[in-house]
């Protein structure tokens, strides 16, 4: 049985998966298992998906035991508390630049006495089961996982205090946004941002928390690993679908005109 996203972010051991931000077949969760991923990055900024999708995608992962860490656009009450309800294992808002903003993030997704999100019982999120109130409550708070991601230069300036704020299990950072704020576009071996990697990583290994990026490629992935990344996400759904096509068709196009030419 696949961990937990709970158990995933108490050790740190590297965990894989991948980014999703157009595909929502039923088949994607086995796609994934299959393939030897644990989680997968749900996009809800960029993807056009909406809640009701949101629901339909999470039952598949769920099905097969593939975690979900939902990307949210903002880190408002109504975003993060219907992930929550739909069942998301964790919710990743966009642009966190402080403690209080991440602290506020987290009331959204604690039931009381830790936070004020509303309740509903027997729904998508504890699988429409009936039990006990308080345990579900306990349960609810201690199992959703919040991983808020920095992509701001006032996120780097606090990440010391969001990553010591109780109750954020992992930073993950939003490299491309990132990049661009700080006036480096894509720069990604500038000093300036390998620094600011650097101190993000140092907070995170100070409050022993997760840390995670998404990699484009293999060597990117090592090279974050060393670093002290822990969650990885390789590439994306349409990047890996684009890619592999192409080597193919590729290598299918050079073959045939060598054959061609033989004959």
């Amino acid at each position: 049985m696949t961990a937990t996203l709970r158990e995933m972010v108490a050790s740190k051991r590297l965990k894989l998966g991948t980014f999703v931000v157009e595909f929502n077949t039923p088949g994607m969760g086995q796609i994934v298992k299959a393939a030897g991923g644990e989680y997968v990055l749900l996009d809800m900024e960029h993807s056009g998906f909406n809640y009701e999708t949101l629901k339909r995608m999470l039952r598949y992962y769920q099905s097969a035991e593939v975690r979900v860490i939902v990307s949210t656009a903002v880190g408002d009450y109504d975003v993060i508390a219907r992930a929550c309800d739909m069942g998301a294992d964790a919710v990743q808002p966009a642009k966190v630049g402080s403690a209080e903003e991440a602290r506020l993030m987290l009331a959204h997704m604690r039931y009381p006495p830790k936070g004020h999100r509303g309740v509903a019982l027997g729904i998508a999120h504890d699988r429409y089961r009936p039990g006990d109130t308080a345990q579900k409550l306990r349960r609810a708070n201690r199992e959703v996982i919040f991983f808020p991601k920095i992509e701001t230069r006032q996120g780097i300036e606090n990440i010391e205090a969001i990553a010591a704020l109780k109750g954020v299990s992992g930073i993950w950072i939003g490299h491309f946004d990132l990049s661009v704020d700080m006036g480096i576009p894509a720069q990604f071996d500038h000093p300036d941002f390998a620094a600011a990697m650097q101190r993000v990583a140092r907070a995170c290994r100070a409050n022993n928390i997760s840390l995670g990026r998404i990699a484009e490629n293999v060597e990117t992935g090592v090279a974050l690993n060393r670093m002290g990344f822990d969650f990885l996400c390789y590439s994306g759904d349409i990047w890996l679908l684009r890619d592999s096509l192409k080597a193919g068709l590729d290598s299918l196009r050079a073959g045939c005109r060598k054959a061609k030419r033989r004959h």
